[in-house]
């Protein structure tokens, strides 16, 4: 009876087994960050439906108006900025905004997956999504005195938005959507006419985050929430516009006109 002889692995054949694994692993990796990827952007369309149920319950209970876009009151204590998401108090403090009650777990609903980054306005602990601003959202100036030296905010000094009479286009008009611009995200969405806020910069620093590969997500008036690779440039583009204030084509327009985001 012989005795059996272990054989130990060659070199050549350890390298064989290394590179075999080495292949799967190039096969396996990317098809997980897929995975990931996919749920993020699952998690970011869940986000931006749960908010077009809250802005619609907010304007059931109010009038048929939707929120404001963002007001600045004056108080003995300084200026509190109110925007549609939080609330700055003059201290820095973030307090709940006008959606805060009608969103369940508005800190990880307000906050898309997909954004790593901190807001750019204010210190808002979540960020990521921005709001039609130039359309439906009324937005406020800076408090003012007037001849009489007392002061004028808040709605007193804001433009208004369209009345929910006057939408008609609702499966097409954005109401939320991936905000994005060079320095990050914004909260601010801004259609590419400039027959309303009249300051292109501003307008260029409110386009869309084509942050999901791609893709950005938006909820329209009607609730439902859709994705586009249209990624457009705006028709008043520039250069300087597109390099310096919306990082084109990371971020842009959904399209070079205002028909996404009017709703007449």
């Amino acid at each position: 009876m012989t005795r059996a002889r272990l054989r130990a692995f060659t070199i050549v054949e350890m390298l064989a087994v290394i590179g075999v694994i080495a292949v799967l692993m190039s096969l396996v990796v990317p098809a997980i960050g897929g995975v990931r990827r996919q749920a993020r952007a699952g998690g970011c369309q869940s986000n931006l439906r749960q908010l077009g149920v809250a802005v619609a319950n907010y304007a059931a209970q109010n009038r048929d108006r939707y929120p404001a876009a963002i007001l600045y009151d004056m108080t003995d204590a300084g200026v509190v900025t109110k925007a549609w998401d939080f609330e700055q108090q003059p201290d820095g403090t973030v307090r709940a905004g006008a959606l805060w009650d009608f969103v369940q777990g508005p800190n990880e609903v307000q906050q898309c997956p997909e954004f790593a980054g901190s807001s750019t306005f204010g210190t808002d602990p979540s960020t990521g999504y921005n709001y039609n601003t130039t359309y439906i959202g009324a937005e406020g100036r800076f408090p003012e005195l007037d001849a009489d030296g007392r002061w004028r905010d808040g709605w007193a000094v804001a433009r208004r938005g369209l009345a929910s009479g006057q939408f008609r286009k609702t499966t097409t008009t954005a109401i939320f959507g991936d905000g994005g611009w060079k320095g990050g995200a914004n909260k601010f969405m801004r259609a590419p006419s400039n027959a309303v806020e009249n300051d292109l910069p501003t307008i260029y620093g409110g386009a869309q985050a084509f942050r999901h590969t791609g893709c950005t997500h938006c909820c329209y008036l009607d609730g439902h929430v859709a994705s586009s690779t249209a990624c457009c440039e705006g028709a008043n583009a520039s250069a300087g516009l597109l390099s310096g204030v919306m990082d084109f084509p990371r971020n842009g327009f959904l399209a070079d006109g205002d028909g996404p985001y009017d709703p007449r």
